[in-house]
């Protein structure tokens, strides 16, 4: 129950703890774009993965819609293809949510130096987070065979960040900066002593079994003593040199 293998294995945050709203401008005007042609390769991974967030519940079909976007293909360093949608219109009648991110640096300076520490990273963090229902339809989508809308927050949208650490920031408020560190999806735990570990791991997941979030299996180290978080390399003797950094300079 901590861990999530796929999109199905996704239960989602409680809407009444946190979901996301739009706050579109009053004297914004609705716009639909027109369906752009998409074939061959592309077209093939449109299907497969509609039909996956169908599967999982994340999508829905809509028939009446004012806003409509296209579906954007980005090829993964796998060789897989992310589905984005482009959001540009819809974005640009949402005024901007200014929370406040937590300083990469403090957050580097204060996981360094332990004896022991976990990576720990959500899977598929943004999905995990309902759309307001009301607002769900705005994120419609245009593909071959229908129009969808999201019924959780989807990756594109303008303020989609600031919500992800809002909730992160209220789950572990009580772990942050004491035995933990938090960057978006990022989650880093920390102990003085090896002994003490496997405690504030019990702490960790007890909150992330209360609120229902899911760990990205493929992505978790437990119970070392060093590791890369935000860019750079922390172990128990503090801030080290990244090595792939290293080796970029070096073969420059």
């Amino acid at each position: 129950d901590l861990f999530a293998w796929s999109s199905a294995d996704m239960p989602g945050i409680g809407a009444d703890f946190i979901c996301h709203r739009l706050a579109i401008h009053k004297e914004a005007r609705p716009a639909a774009q027109r369906k752009r042609k998409v074939g061959g390769e592309r077209r093939e991974a449109i299907i497969i993965e509609t039909q996956k967030l169908l599967n999982a519940g994340f999508i829905r079909e809509v028939r009446y819609t004012t806003w409509l976007a296209n579906v954007v293909l980005v090829k993964k360093s796998s060789g897989k293809w992310r589905m984005c949608i482009d959001y540009t219109d819809l974005n640009k009648a949402c005024p901007k949510d200014s929370y406040p991110l937590p300083s990469i640096d403090r957050l580097v300076d204060g996981a360094s130096g332990h004896a022991l520490l976990s990576f720990l990273d959500a899977y598929s963090g943004y999905n995990q987070i309902m759309m307001y229902p009301p607002d769900q339809v705005h994120t419609s989508f245009i593909t071959d065979h229908a129009n969808y809308c999201y019924r959780v927050m989807p990756f594109g949208l303008k303020n989609a960040g600031a919500p992800y650490q809002r909730l992160m920031d209220k789950v572990f408020h009580q772990q942050i900066g004491r035995n933990m560190e938090v960057y978006f999806d990022d989650m880093v735990v920390k102990t003085t002593s090896a002994t003490n570990h496997a405690t504030d791991l019990t702490e960790v997941f007890a909150q992330i079994r209360r609120h229902n979030m899911r760990l990205n299996p493929e992505k978790c180290v437990f119970g070392v003593q060093g590791g890369k978080f935000l860019g750079f390399m922390i172990t128990s003797r503090g801030i080290e040199a990244n090595p792939e950094k290293c080796k970029a300079i070096i073969q420059m």
